[in-house]
C-alpha cells in the first residue's frame, strides 16, 4: 500500500516542488499552506509521515508538532531555515523525528522520507508473534497500537504506560512503581496521575480494556495467559 505524506509549508513553490518529487517516487501527497490546515487535513486522512515547516502563518510548526503528538506518533520531519542547535533540540523535545535545513534539496528530502519510513514502519506483522495480545497489536519501534486491526492514537505517556505494562505482563505493578518508571523519580505529582492515565488508556483500548486489571489496594496488572495470545 502506498504511503501518504502530508506536507505543510506556506511557500507554495517549495511545497509544489516537494510534492512533485514525492509523487514521482510513488507516494500519495496531501499538502497544506499553514499549520491549522495541516492539522485539519491530518485529522481527516490516514497520514504515514508529516513534513512540517517551522515558520508558517496561522499556526507555526512547533505548535502543530505539539498538537500532533497529543494524538499520534506519526513520524515528523521538520523543515527549518536555521540550523541552530537550540531549534533542533526544541524540535526533538516536542517529538520531531528528523530535520532538513532549507533550502531543501527535493532529492535529499525524498531520501530522508524513505529512510524514516523504513525505520518506522518495519516489516513487523502486527497480527503475529509477540506483538499480539488478544487482538491488541503493539509495535513499540513504530509507536503504533491497533485494536482488532484498527489503529488507535495514544498520547506519549499513554503509549509509554502501555508498553511498560506489557513488558511487565502478569506482574502486579504498584502506583508508585508505575509513576517512577513512566514519569521518572523526579516527578512530584500525585499518585492519582496513574489512575487518570489508566482510565484514559482503558477508554481508548475499548473492548481490550480488560487486559489491564485493577489489583485492589495495590495497583494494576497487564494480564495475558498463554491461551490468550
Amino acid at each position: 500500500m502506498r504511503k501518504t505524506i502530508l506536507i505543510a509549508d506556506d511557500e507554495e513553490r517549495m511545497r509544489f516542488l516537494m510534492e512533485a518529487y514525492l509523487k514521482k517516487d510513488g507516494f500519495q501527497v496531501i499538502s497544506a499552506g499553514n499549520g491549522k490546515e495541516a492539522l485539519d487535513k491530518f485529522n481527516k486522512n490516514k497520514v504515514d509521515l508529516v513534513v512540517l515547516d517551522i515558520m508558517m502563518p496561522v499556526m507555526d510548526g512547533w505548535t502543530v508538532c505539539r498538537e500532533l503528538r497529543k494524538i499520534s506518533n506519526v513520524p515528523i520531519i521538520m523543515l527549518t531555515a536555521r540550523s541552530e542547535d537550540e531549534d533542533q533540540l526544541l524540535g526533538f523535545r516536542l517529538g520531531t523525528d528528523s530535520y532538513v535545513t532549507k533550502p531543501v534539496s527535493p532529492k535529499i528530502l525524498v531520501a530522508r522520507v524513505k529512510a524514516l519510513l523504513k525505520r518506522t514502519y518495519s516489516n513487523i506483522d502486527y497480527e503475529k508473534g509477540d506483538n499480539n495480545y488478544c487482538g491488541l497489536y503493539v509495535n513499540e519501534e513504530a509507536h503504533e497500537v491497533k485494536v482488532d486491526g484498527k489503529e488507535i492514537y495514544l498520547s506519549p505517556k499513554e503509549f509509554e504506560l502501555l508498553c511498560y505494562a506489557i513488558k511487565n505482563k502478569n506482574i502486579v505493578l504498584t502506583r508508585e512503581k508505575i509513576l517512577d518508571a513512566v514519569w521518572g523519580i523526579d516527578y512530584y505529582g500525585d499518585l492519582r496521575t496513574v489512575d487518570t492515565h489508566i482510565k484514559r488508556l482503558r477508554e481508548k483500548l475499548g473492548n481490550k480494556a480488560y487486559l489491564i486489571t485493577t489489583v485492589r489496594g495495590v495497583g494494576y496488572k497487564f494480564t495475558v495467559g498463554d491461551n490468550m495470545k
